[in-house]
């Protein structure tokens, strides 16, 4: 079973491909690193995301401070900041144990600068919304991609499927449109996908048998909330359901940097995904 675990440390505050991060510092920040953790907490709940990032490599202890409580009063005050009313009051993020995973989340949300221009992302911050176009399919990509570590997120359908719907992991050169009703998502050599509709895996435009492998494999039903799991180290991506481990779709996955993705042609249907982090074994 995957789960969230703690991040390392507090997300990247912009879009782009996840690497490998900085520790903090090894100096004492002269008197800084000497103020009570009381008195910097409430400093650093008035400061944003890229600048809590810079703080937590001034030393030791900024550091502890900040990444010791993940519901500490600083990322209280940052989600209710930049995550929108109702994501926080919705069961969109009920699997997310802390305000500071909250926060990770949305930095791994759709991106709104990466997506078919028929869809868009719907105030909440995590739901994709088509709208009703013909004969077109359309897709998403998320802010943050990965090229190292192991990472897990849930995407579930919020509305019809229709005749394809795609749900895995693409690289920045895989389209995110195309004309007809077709499996966007593994139509080329850059993109992998799993076809919710008729169970297919599907990458460089072709089939790549039913999934999960099990006689009378169950149908997706809409609401079902499917976690992905992508492990760059040994290159594989897998899924879950209910937390049942269905296995590994894809092996030998490319030393490149790859997005949580999805595509979708139905009208008005909407697509949610939520970024868990570093997923547990057992």
């Amino acid at each position: 079973m995957a789960a969230p675990g703690p991040g390392a440390g507090a997300a990247s505050g912009g879009a782009g491909c996840s690497g490998g991060g900085a520790g903090a510092g090894s100096g004492s920040a002269g008197l800084g690193g000497r103020l009570p953790s009381r008195v910097l907490e409430l400093v650093f709940s008035y400061l944003e995301l890229s600048e809590l990032r810079s703080c937590a490599l001034v030393c030791k202890h900024w550091y502890r401070c900040l990444h010791g409580d993940e519901n500490s009063e600083v990322w209280r005050s940052l989600c209710a900041r930049s995550l929108a009313e109702e994501a926080l009051r919705t069961d969109i993020l009920c699997n997310l144990p802390s305000y500071k995973a909250k926060v990770r989340a949305f930095q791994h949300a759709f991106s709104t600068n990466d997506c078919s221009r028929n869809v868009y992302i719907k105030k909440n911050g995590f739901t994709l919304h088509r709208n009703p176009i013909a004969q077109s399919t359309d897709g998403a990509r998320t802010k943050i991609g990965f090229s190292e570590g192991r990472h897990a997120w849930e995407v579930w359908w919020e509305g019809p499927l229709g005749t394809v719907a795609v749900i895995g992991i693409a690289t920045k050169r895989a389209p995110m449109q195309c004309q007809g009703y077709v499996a966007l998502l593994g139509s080329d050599d850059q993109s992998w996908g799993w076809n919710l509709v008729d169970n297919n895996l599907l990458h460089n435009g072709e089939v790549n048998g039913s999934f999960p492998q099990c006689n009378n494999a169950p149908k997706y039903q809409i609401g079902e909330r499917i976690r992905v799991i992508l492990d760059m180290e040994d290159k594989t991506l897998a899924f879950e359901r209910g937390y049942e481990f269905l296995g590994v779709a894809f092996r030998g996955l490319p030393k490149a940097c790859l997005y949580p993705a999805v595509s979708a042609v139905y009208g008005n249907t909407e697509v949610t995904l939520v970024y868990l982090g570093k997923p547990l074994d057992g």
